[in-house]
């Protein structure tokens, strides 16, 4: 067409020739810029960037199975059952635990420095030796101040008999000592801190955070914690240690739940899942419980032979 209206040389088809380029110059730069506007009007610049980063996450991934978090088969009704099994809250640790055993009438300071105490006193001891032990300790004086001016004999006779009586001298002393040249006589208020106290381990420094701090940080796993877990199956894998268990348990129970359940397990491990011959006759979870249901195998057997 264009090439025709030239070969005229007529007024006519020279506006017709410039017309028609002028045409196809404003349909060349119209046509690449009408849907980058479009696209900005309805999407803002930050909303792009947000979904060109969701599409780079699944690419990278090998797998949608990656993005799934473990869960134990039946935890929540088995965790409805054990607050059931709770509900009285008559265990030793309702009464006699280390939210039990501090002073309430003390200065701030001193409570928290009461908690950690009944904590460091209540490893491998139960919590009527270590109630006894605190009321003790109290009635003596259970400050940091006071523990210093203690000698090592008399601090012996206060906290006997729990476990390990003699090592939790040493450590009471050397623990006192660091919190009044550091803290000013007060307990850290981290887990890091708290962890480089002599004689104080992760399930201390948690619980010390839970009680003392009123801060969750972490689930306070003793051995009752760690034997239920594992009897429950609330591990992807069996775990040796409570530190391990720990860890396992925290990669899937909700944060808000990780005050409540060492309370829980641990009233739970001393009246009905003991240590050894657990009450699972009068359990509720004993037909979801894979530990439970082997005990209960086994007596049927038994009655057959």
């Amino acid at each position: 067409l264009i090439h025709g209206l030239n070969s005229g040389f007529s007024p006519v088809s020279t506006r017709l020739k410039t017309q028609v380029r002028s045409k196809g110059r404003e349909l060349l730069h119209e046509a690449p810029v009408q849907p980058k506007t479009e696209a900005l009007t309805e999407y803002p610049h930050s909303r792009r960037r947000r979904q060109l980063k969701v599409e780079y996450e699944k690419d990278e991934r090998v797998s949608p199975m990656k993005t799934e978090r473990w869960e134990p088969a039946d935890w929540r009704k088995q965790l409805g059952f054990i607050r059931e099994m709770r509900s009285g809250r008559d265990a030793p640790v309702d009464n006699m635990g280390a939210e039990k055993c501090y002073d309430m009438e003390a200065p701030a300071h001193v409570r928290r420095f009461q908690v950690l105490v009944s904590l460091m006193l209540s490893s491998q001891t139960k919590d009527q030796v270590t109630a006894a032990a605190m009321q003790k300790l109290r009635a003596h004086g259970c400050t940091v101040e006071n523990i210093l001016a203690t000698d090592d004999e008399k601090l012996g006779k206060l906290i006997y008999p729990v476990g390990f009586w003699r090592n939790k001298v040493k450590y009471l002393k050397l623990t006192s000592a660091m919190l009044q040249k550091e803290f000013g006589g007060d307990i850290p208020s981290s887990v890091e801190g708290l962890v480089r106290l002599p004689g104080v381990g992760p399930k201390m420094a948690h619980l010390a955070m839970d009680i003392a701090w009123d801060q969750v940080s972490g689930i306070g796993v003793d051995t009752h914690v760690h034997r239920i877990s594992n009897r429950l199956g609330w591990l992807r894998k069996a775990t040796k240690n409570p530190e391990e268990t720990r860890k396992a348990l925290e990669e899937w129970l909700p944060r808000e739940l990780w005050s409540e359940i060492n309370w829980l397990l641990v009233g739970f491990g001393q009246q009905v899942c003991l240590p050894v011959n657990p009450l699972c006759s009068v359990c509720l979870n004993q037909h979801s419980c894979p530990s439970g249901i082997n005990v209960k195998n086994r007596e049927t057997a038994c009655l057959k032979t």
